[in-house]
């Protein structure tokens, strides 16, 4: 009997640890699989990236710069909703012209630049200047429909940081 429970131990805390370590293996993945979304993103709006240059730089698609823009103004928000997120996307869609799945993409690689810019103003500065210089105004029009989607989409109204970045895209673009 004793060589029973013994057994019967041995196998229980054979399968705990079991699935106790199924949990880092899985969060791995998940880890993988983001950044295989990011590589797979930028590869679909020709984003190349430079070993001595900031990724902000190396942006040639003014699409690419208003998402990583409006992810950013999203962001500054003190807790963005999911209602908010979500009319981010539509609105980018509508504004850029672009498929949904595209939207979602520019999402993630917006994502991504503001936190290699360093967060949200950092980023909202550096990718407004970057797409005055790609197409001076002609993009603000684009731009603004999405910031004020956001705005609007808000209970509170904006933030103060959302002002300041507005001031921001509106030093960005000499106006």
């Amino acid at each position: 009997m004793p060589v029973i429970l013994a057994i019967l131990g041995a196998l229980g805390a054979a399968i705990f640890y079991y699935i106790r370590s199924r949990g880092p293996i899985s969060s791995g993945r998940d880890l993988i699989e983001a950044a295989s979304e990011v590589r797979l993103a930028a590869r679909r709006f020709g984003f190349k990236r430079n070993a001595n240059r900031h990724p902000a730089e190396d942006i040639e698609d003014p699409k690419v710069a208003i998402g990583g823009i409006a992810v950013a103004f999203l962001e500054m928000d003190t807790l963005p909703s999911q209602e908010s997120h979500i009319e981010m996307i539509r609105e980018m869609q509508n504004a850029t012209h672009v498929s949904l799945k595209d939207a979602e993409e520019l999402v993630v690689l917006g994502r991504w630049l503001m936190s290699e810019c360093g967060g949200p103003e950092q980023a909202v500065s550096r990718l407004a200047r970057k797409l005055y210089k790609l197409r001076e105004a002609e993009q603000l029009a684009p731009l603004m429909q999405i910031l004020n989607a956001i705005g609007t989409s808000s209970n509170d109204g904006l933030s103060d940081r959302q002002r300041d970045a507005l001031a921001d895209i509106k030093t960005a673009f000499k106006l």
